[in-house]
């Protein structure tokens, strides 16, 4: 009986991953997704339109009553609207914020990992740990790689491997906690990453479009979701060592124990990788001195001007993009002078260069993704539905932490079809943002719950681009006896960390809402009352 309830239950959730691998593989490009929207969106405001579909609702403006605004679909397929689309075709890719934060992110981030300097700090900190704490130390580096954006995923998993086994552990059990520490925890960061940057300009360039619903100094930068994100690092990086030793240890067996000092040392930080460390965090040192320098005096460079504040809105706030890129920039340039992989001042062009080829797929999406927004507002479907939706939440009664929890579990859903968070997100914003602004939500406790969705469910989607590459490692790390390596071996391996994961971020989430805690430098959960 029990080897027959074995296979059935075998059979039931093989087919359940195949079930959402064909799905999954049912959708576009995403460059093709979104022309496909588009086109939708212009259909849909033709005949919305010619049936005269609009709302009414109470709109609100600073130092002023709130006053009754009526809001039609307009239509995109008349002369006007396509002159205007037309006319600002160019402007609408070009302006659209994203595209310019990432590009500008990415010309920074690419020195400093082109030169060697991420994985020398990754491997460096994960063979310096303790043997006891080597698990954690995998987590949170695996937690922070998205610093190097998406090549941490992969670099992440390959380090913990060797390192597992050169400590006479299992190197699967490597292989899982750096996995999915480095894509379940895609989106926490001790750090601002690229992910902050492109979030965020989503977030900016739909919020500025209803400025009628979304009060116009709310705060929409990089950093509205820092604050808990980096407690999110140490939370994840707790149940990742949990998950590991109370759980994947058991279920995937562990080795003698017995250290490899020679494949220990395939792996180590040259002398001139550790000079570069060195310089780095010098010049790290520096900066940051400078940095309070022009911050912590009254009167100074990053101070408001008009009554000295830092908090909700300052010079500081406002220059983080620039802040961070020079930031990257010089300890990218240490980095490389020490180590001696900049060799000559050409050098450092050429690695920007080499660091932003990796956006060019990114480039050509937004480019459909740019009109999309740009036709979903001039049709202003996104004032439409979200006082719709918001009619309807409030009907069912629902708000604060149900309303969160429904949002993270749709989101969690269509994850597991649809794997580009940025391309998810540039869809549900339009929509979401205004809609749970109607309820008090601000725009950075809207994003922290679609980053909370977004997530945990990488690790087990069959439709990760990085599956061919895990897989790959097992097959390397395989023994005998192990289980065939396949698409149900990972998922298998990561659906305890998936659970984790989204338990541990939503009640991380229902705390910091509860408390009314900032969830990062003067962004509030919650929107101001008119």
């Amino acid at each position: 009986m029990s080897e027959t309830a074995s296979v059935n239950k075998k059979g039931r959730f093989e087919s359940f991953i195949r079930w959402i691998e064909i799905i999954g593989n049912k959708f576009p490009h995403p460059f093709w997704l979104f022309v496909i929207l588009s086109v939708i969106v212009l259909l849909l405001s033709s005949w919305l339109s010619q049936k005269g579909i609009s709302v009414t609702y109470l709109a609100a403006k600073a130092g002023e009553a709130p006053t009754e605004t009526k809001v039609a679909v307009v239509n995109l397929l008349s002369y006007e609207s396509l002159r205007t689309f037309l006319a600002g075709f160019v402007r609408t890719y070009v302006t659209f914020a994203p595209l310019g934060l990432v590009l500008t992110m990415m010309l920074s981030i690419g020195i400093v990992e082109q030169t060697g300097m991420i994985s020398a700090l990754m491997r460096k900190t994960i063979l310096g740990a303790p043997n006891f704490l080597v698990t954690a130390v995998v987590a949170f580096v695996g937690i922070n790689a998205n610093l190097a954006s998406d090549a941490g995923i992969i670099f992440t998993p390959v380090v913990a491997a060797a390192v597992f086994k050169a400590l006479g552990r299992n190197p699967w059990v490597g292989i899982a906690a750096g996995y999915a520490a480095a894509s379940g925890g895609f989106t926490a960061n001790f750090f601002i990453a690229g992910t902050e940057a492109l979030l965020s300009g989503i977030t900016k360039s739909v919020a500025d479009g209803v400025t009628n619903i979304i009060p116009p100094e709310t705060p929409t930068n990089p950093l509205i979701n820092y604050y808990f994100m980096a407690a999110a690092t140490i939370l994840l990086t707790v149940m990742t060592v949990y998950v590991t030793e109370k759980y994947t240890v058991k279920f995937l067996g562990d080795g003698t124990g017995a250290r490899d000092e020679e494949e220990l040392k395939k792996h180590a930080v040259t002398p001139a990788e550790n000079r570069g460390l060195l310089c780095a965090f010098a010049t790290l040192v520096l900066y940051i001195a400078l940095l309070v320098w022009l911050t912590y005096p009254q009167g100074s460079l990053f101070r408001n001007p008009k009554d000295g504040s830092l908090l909700p809105s300052s010079p500081l706030l406002s220059s983080i993009m620039p802040i961070l890129f020079f930031l990257f920039f010089f300890m990218g340039i240490a980095y490389g002078l020490g180590a001696g992989t900049i060799k000559k001042a050409e050098d450092v062009p050429k690695l920007m260069g080499k660091g932003i080829t990796g956006s060019i797929g990114f480039m050509v999406v937004i480019l459909p993704a740019s009109f999309f927004v740009e036709l979903f507002r001039m049709s202003r479907f996104d004032v439409v539905l979200s006082v719709t939706g918001a009619a309807w939440l409030k009907a069912m009664n629902l708000g604060g932490i149900p309303l969160l929890l429904m949002f993270i579990v749709l989101v969690t859903i269509l994850n597991l079809f649809m794997m580009s968070g940025s391309a998810k997100w540039v869809i549900l914003a339009p929509i979401f943002l205004p809609m749970f602004a109607q309820v008090g939500f601000s725009p950075a406790l809207t994003q922290i719950a679609y980053r909370i969705g977004d997530s945990p469910s990488n690790i087990i989607t069959p439709l990760s681009y990085y599956l061919p590459v895990v897989i790959g490692l097992l097959e390397q790390y395989k023994k005998e006896g192990d289980p065939e390596v396949g698409i149900g071996t990972v998922i298998s391996m990561g659906m305890p960390f998936t659970i984790f994961y989204i338990i541990g971020f939503t009640a991380l989430l229902i705390v910091w809402y509860l408390l009314r805690l900032p969830l990062g430098p003067g962004a509030s959960a919650l929107l101001p009352l008119p």
